[in-house]
């Protein structure tokens, strides 16, 4: 058992240290563990079977769709007009675009369910105003990238519906209810380190809207602000799947797009390209994390891992802290996707024998994993930031670390107060 886990720990370590991408580290150390310690089984054979069985799932098909939905959004205006109504609406208050770049952040993310999106549209829209305002490009790109994993856990989300299916088949209407509170939590926590740091630096107010103004900023966002509408209320309702909702929500953004005229055929093709580009890199860790989560189970590893947790503690608020620990560590180093679908079977176990609440479990490990898209070494969210806001890393880390600290914070109350996440589902089962 040992050796095999040293097999696939240390080749993938490897892999990953030379510059291998994620999906091939994955696939590539998976294969290794077969040749090495499963000689009964065709290794080539079965990993390329494990693959293809993996993508073979009708709740996948939500994800290309939801991405695609994103890429529409991202350009077709929708996130300008989400920046002119939350401006409209708090821009006023001082330092009011440091919070103008959070509720932005939040509805767009929830929208398109994508953190790249949300910060290459909020930071590339919003940062040259708030340079312009005497707001340092550190300040506004810690802030962007923070503020845009919000999304990932406020409904719809790719990771959340990727969670359903390395967990056996949790719901994912209970799991997209139960990221509305912590979502907004932590919101609101990044909100309350922006209002402290503005207090020290005094950045300046903005104008007032007047009431004209905010109304018809609204009725202008209103129509993107309807496809939260549509698409969460038709799948809790049972109208339609979340796949179904993934395919409603491109048409409208679709049509929304050519509707503000923002959207063209020459546009089009490019959405379409990236949609593509984007989701072959998704489906390729989807496929090589489900060769190596079979793996991973053939060797028994998740139940070793789990005696050996269970072992240590049988305490729930000691093992949920180690787990949180252990996430927050593989989240420097790996993408959200393959961090899900390789280590809920193995923590899942773990914690339903200790009485947590799987949805609650899922939410925890979405808000824990959103920490490391934002971290050094892998952190996709935070080199996009940096890129769009044309600053360095390590100029960005000082602002970053209180609002790091927010968010474990916000992490730490959801994983101890599981009615935060849970309280949402529970109303719907009543």
């Amino acid at each position: 058992m040992i050796t095999e886990i040293l097999i696939l720990l240390i080749s993938f370590i490897i892999l990953l240290g030379i510059g291998v991408p994620v999906a091939w580290s994955i696939g590539i150390s998976s294969l290794l563990t077969m040749l090495v310690t499963i000689e009964s089984l065709p290794a080539f054979t079965t990993v390329a079977q494990r693959m293809a069985t993996g993508l073979d799932s009708f709740a996948l098909l939500a994800i290309p769709f939801f991405v695609l939905a994103g890429q529409i959004m991202n350009q077709g205006g929708i996130a300008e007009r989400l920046i002119t109504f939350a401006k409209s609406l708090i821009g006023a208050l001082p330092g009011g675009l440091s919070y103008v770049n959070v509720i932005s952040a939040m509805l767009f993310g929830a929208i398109s369910g994508s953190a790249l999106a949300a910060t290459s549209a909020i930071g590339g829209i919003l940062g040259p105003h708030m340079e312009k305002e005497g707001y340092s490009k550190e300040f506004g790109a810690a802030l962007n990238v923070t503020s845009s994993t919000t999304g990932l856990v406020i409904p719809p989300s790719n990771i959340l519906i990727v969670y359903s299916l390395a967990s056996g088949g949790v719901s994912i209407a209970a799991l997209f209810l139960a990221g509305y509170v912590p979502g907004i939590l932590m919101g609101l926590a990044l909100m309350g380190v922006a209002a402290v740091w503005i207090k020290r630096k005094k950045y300046p107010a903005g104008e007032r809207s007047s009431v004209k103004q905010i109304f018809t900023s609204f009725l202008h966002a209103f129509p993107s602000l309807f496809l939260l509408v549509v698409v969460i209320g038709g799948i809790v309702a049972g109208i339609f799947t979340a796949t179904e909702a993934s395919g409603i929500a491109v048409l409208y953004s679709l049509i929304l797009s050519f509707v503000y005229r923002e959207m063209d055929m020459k546009k089009l093709y490019s959405v379409f390209l990236g949609s593509v580009r984007t989701n072959s890199i998704v489906m390729l860790l989807i496929a090589t994390s489900m060769a190596m989560s079979w793996v991973m189970s053939y060797e028994d590893i998740p139940q070793s891992v789990s005696s050996a947790l269970l072992g240590l503690s049988d305490n729930k608020y000691v093992i949920l802290l180690m787990i949180n620990l252990i996430l927050l560590f593989v989240g420097m180093f790996m993408d959200m996707t393959p961090a899900v679908l390789i280590f809920t079977p193995i923590f899942l176990p773990v914690v339903k024998d200790l009485g947590v609440d799987p949805v609650h479990f899922g939410i925890m490990m979405v808000m824990n994993l959103c920490v490391g898209l934002c971290t050094p070494p892998v952190g996709s969210v935070l080199f996009v930031g940096v890129g769009i806001a044309k600053t360095t890393i390590q100029k960005v880390i000082k602002p970053l670390i209180p609002l790091f600290i927010a968010m474990l914070i916000v992490l730490l109350l959801v994983t101890y107060i599981p009615e935060i996440s849970t309280w949402l589902p529970g109303l719907m089962d009543d």
